[in-house]
């Protein structure tokens, strides 16, 4: 399992979706995005037209610990991305947050084959002024470093550039 990391628009989703590429297709992206409006279809659309044959599209707004349990032993998968997954999540009053993650990280350590997960690193900036923002920053932070800690390789994109963090490079 690898965890690609990075703020917006750094490459992270380009990058992730090579190492994916680099193993024998076909390949599951499992996607976490809702289509909210007008700026959001157009961004889910950018990225679907990266994506020809043999890619297969599943839509995992918030059940994602099933997908990743029903992937097909062996399949490359590419989740993309858990904050949007997460925020998602926390936006469901009715979910229950903690649950739900530990589903994922579970679903993510047994997962039949090779995995990449992508996702926003938002620790990085000022402390929130809001509490959900500041809660959401925790909830990823946290998330982050379960996925982190069991992954074999973590690797951060800046400008389109990877750092490998943990594991080594393809």
């Amino acid at each position: 399992m690898t965890l690609v990391l990075g703020g917006a628009r750094s490459g992270k989703s380009r990058y992730a979706e090579g190492l994916i590429e680099a193993l024998p297709g076909p390949w599951l992206y499992v996607a976490t995005a809702q289509a909210w409006d007008d700026e959001m279809r157009a961004r889910i659309a950018e990225h679907r037209a990266r994506r020809p044959a043999p890619w297969e599209t599943v839509d995992a707004p918030r059940d994602l610990a099933s997908v990743i349990r029903r992937a097909p032993a062996g399949r490359p998968v590419l989740v993309d991305c858990l904050t949007l997954w997460l925020t998602n999540a926390m936006l469901d009053e009715d979910a229950d947050l903690a649950a739900e993650r530990d589903a994922l990280v579970e679903s993510c350590r047994t997962a039949a084959g090779p995995m990449v997960l992508v996702s926003n690193e938002v620790g990085l900036s000022i402390v929130p002024e809001n509490a959900l923002a500041r809660r959401f920053r925790d909830e990823a932070g946290r998330l982050h470093q379960r996925l982190a800690a069991m992954a074999d390789r973590v690797v951060l994109v800046v400008a389109g550039l990877p750092m490998i963090l943990k594991g080594e490079a393809r």
